[in-house]
């Protein structure tokens, strides 16, 4: 196998993918290389591209939502055999002895590394990652659709596990793009009554379709007046700003306004308007391994599968323009093709 990886890069903040080739060096004992078949794209992606965050070194390789082959394993390598069909998601590499690392929460770990913030990501025909971060996909899954379930499929599964969400309770989705989307079929799934909140009136049918019970403009001042204090958790999958004090108003006493959509504005969040039912604020990044694999497990028992376009990789620079248009329903996958 040849040292030399192939690539797509940009040099510069939204300059045009071209092609690029590196040498990743020795491979490390803890590594296992994955060929890359398919890889999502996420408007995490679209961000780093932009240096919306200003965490990028260019020339940057994006892609976080890998699906490929396990061909080459480093010496400590556990639990994983060549050949092997596996996923990457955001995180590429934790410490593994941190507080956090041993107590499971490998997401939270001080010393993570992202599979594309300093190193190069799966827009490539090879990616490195700690063989832990390398997930088994499960033989029910489909290749071609699968990689979205690494990064935007457990961002928003992960709060129904960690939150200890009931079937019992109502939650409602603000945002219904590519987290959106896959969050209303896992909470239907679950057997919550399940509300979309979105400002395409256009999307009602498909949004329907995905599990929402009803649809609510998310702009929508009576529509939202109607609901007060009805939902135990909303489920902010948008990065824009919104009202976000009426939408407290909508939850219920103890409910929770819950984000994992990168809203960069700060919150404009009333303390009385949490302190009189007890409601609160909080946010998610990802999840565990062990929840990953349970969100794997889940995704082939109830049939959940994000809904994807795809490209072949040599169109990355069409697959980004479709995505930062706002035009991919919903998740937009790049099929390798060195």
């Amino acid at each position: 196998m040849s040292k030399s990886i192939r690539a797509w890069a940009a040099h510069g903040p939204a300059q045009p993918f071209k092609a690029f080739s590196y040498d990743p060096g020795p491979l490390k004992a803890d590594e296992v290389e994955i060929q890359v078949e398919y890889c999502g794209l996420c408007h995490s992606d679209l961000s780093m591209w932009e240096n919306e965050w200003g965490l990028s070194v260019y020339p940057l390789v994006p892609g976080h939502e890998v699906v490929g082959r396990v061909v080459a394993r480093g010496a400590e390598v556990r639990g994983l055999g060549d050949g092997e069909r596996v996923g990457l998601g955001w995180f590429a590499r934790s410490c593994m002895h941190c507080a956090q690392c041993l107590a499971g929460d490998y997401h939270l770990c001080p010393q993570t590394q992202a599979t594309i913030v300093g190193r190069h990501g799966g827009l490539a025909e090879r990616v490195r990652c700690h063989w832990a971060w390398a997930v088994p996909l499960p033989e029910v899954l489909p290749s071609p659709s699968s990689g979205p379930l690494f990064c935007g499929g457990i961002t928003v599964f992960s709060p129904l596990l960690e939150l200890a969400v009931r079937p019992i309770d109502r939650v409602g989705v603000i945002g219904i793009g590519g987290l959106g989307h896959l969050a209303l079929q896992y909470a239907r799934a679950w057997g919550c009554d399940v509300t979309a909140f979105s400002s395409q009136a256009a999307k009602t049918a498909d949004l329907r379709s995905m599990g929402a019970h009803r649809v609510v403009g998310s702009g929508d001042e009576r529509a939202l007046a109607d609901l007060a204090g009805s939902l135990d958790l909303l489920l902010v999958t948008t990065s824009a700003p919104l009202d976000w004090p009426r939408f407290l108003t909508v939850l219920a006493p103890r409910g929770r306004l819950h984000f994992v959509g990168a809203v960069l504005k700060p919150l404009d969040i009333p303390a009385f308007g949490l302190i009189s039912g007890q409601k609160s604020v909080s946010g998610s990044p990802l999840g565990r391994i062990s929840t990953i694999r349970h969100m794997l497990s889940f995704s082939g028992r109830h049939g959940i599968a994000p809904i994807v376009e795809h490209f072949p990789m040599s169109r990355i620079n069409d697959a980004f323009d479709h995505l930062r248009s706002g035009k991919a329903r919903y998740r937009v996958v790049l099929d390798a093709d060195f």
